[in-house]
């Protein structure tokens, strides 16, 4: 099949054109079909006799163009608080049971106004330090999961972009890989390097709504009307 605005050939199964990004189900089929809204001639066969035979102009084949809906900037920053209370919670419930197995809960309770800090570092032990790490690096690599599984499920979206109906796509439209979505989950780091948040910003001011990372992970965050 064939793209109707560039005429660059469309595989079945894409829902954008790679060339010009205009949805596929406005592509011309690759038959010797006639191209959308031009007017084909069809004679009749001619009755018996000799009388005058008028040719019929054919109806034009009408393709619908759905319109692509990006997701804005201020849509993700709603998704992105949504997730961070999810992951949030999520590290709670690690941090508790960690707190009550090291002893930092009676440890903390101990401390008093004033208190020499290496003593309290002396009171801590080495022990709860290495065990925080732990824990650091055991939250770091629950977010990466979170975001990279969630957006290349079936869902092809974190919690927070489900509730606001958005979904992570490459550039044709179609879902993205666990690769992919994890490239994109640490692109992050790099738009976030980015002063003033202007990485994250590009979100809303891009023709495709692409903050930095999209456009480095090659995706796209639709919104489902």
């Amino acid at each position: 099949m064939y793209c109707s605005k560039c005429g660059g050939q469309v595989e079945e199964g894409v829902a954008f054109c790679p060339a010009c990004g205009l949805p596929a189900s406005s592509v011309v089929p690759a038959s010797g079909g006639a191209v959308a809204g031009a007017s084909s001639w069809a004679a009749e066969p001619a009755p018996a006799g000799n009388y005058p035979v008028t040719p019929v102009a054919a109806a034009p084949i009408a393709y619908g163009v759905p319109r692509v809906h990006y997701a804005g900037f201020w849509l993700r920053v709603v998704a992105y608080m949504v997730d961070g209370i999810v992951t949030g919670l999520g590290f709670l419930l690690l941090f508790i049971p960690f707190a009550i197995m090291t002893g930092l809960a009676a440890v903390v309770g101990g401390i008093h106004p004033g208190e020499d800090p290496k003593d309290i570092s002396a009171l801590l032990g080495g022990t709860f330090f290495l065990g925080l790490f732990a824990l650091i690096l055991l939250g770091m690599v629950g977010a990466w999961l979170y975001h990279a599984k969630m957006e290349s499920s079936r869902w092809q979206a974190t919690v927070g972009k489900k509730i606001l109906n958005l979904r992570v796509t490459d550039l044709n439209g179609a879902p993205v890989s666990f690769k992919r979505a994890t490239g994109r989950h640490f692109a992050k780091i790099i738009t976030g390097l980015i002063p003033l948040g202007i990485g994250f910003a590009l979100a809303g001011l891009t023709e495709r709504r692409q903050a930095l990372h999209d456009m480095i992970a090659s995706c796209l965050v639709l919104r489902d009307s």
